[in-house]
C-alpha cells in the first residue's frame, strides 16, 4: 500500500527557508511523476512543483527561482527546498504521485499535508 508522508513544515518569517520532505513508504519514487501542491485557506489546491519520471522539473511561476524540487531515490524521498519565503506561500503543502503536471485530478496518491506559515 502506498503511503506518502510529508514533514518539514513550520512557521517562519518572510525571507526564511524551509525544506519539505515526502517519504514514500512502500513506493519507489524513482521513475515516477511526483509533485508538490499547496492549498491556502479558501483557495483551490494549486500545483507548486513537479518532477516527471524522467527527472524533468516544472515550477509554478509564483515560485520559480525560489523553490527547488528534488528526490533521493535511495531514501525514497521527495523534497521541496523553499527559500525567500513570502506570506503568500502560506498554506498546506501536499505531496502527490503518479499524475500529470499540475492537473491535480490525475494524481492517484496523496499525503496528508504539512503546514507552512510565513509571517511578516
Amino acid at each position: 500500500q502506498v503511503q506518502l508522508v510529508e514533514t518539514g513544515g513550520g512557521s517562519v518569517q518572510a525571507g526564511g527557508s524551509l525544506r519539505l520532505s515526502c517519504a514514500a513508504n512502500g513506493y519507489p519514487v524513482n521513475g515516477r511523476s511526483m509533485a508538490w501542491f499547496r492549498q491556502a485557506p479558501g483557495k483551490e489546491r494549486e500545483g507548486v512543483a513537479v518532477m516527471s519520471a524522467a527527472g524533468i522539473t516544472v515550477y509554478a511561476d509564483s515560485v520559480k527561482g525560489r523553490f527547488a524540487i528534488s528526490r533521493d531515490n535511495a531514501k525514497n524521498t521527495l523534497y521541496l527546498q523553499m527559500v525567500s519565503l513570502k506570506p503568500e506561500d502560506t498554506g498546506m503543502y501536499y505531496c502527490a504521485a503518479d499524475g500529470v503536471l499540475f492537473h491535480r485530478e490525475t494524481y492517484r496518491n496523496w499525503g496528508q499535508g504539512t503546514q507552512v506559515t510565513v509571517s511578516l
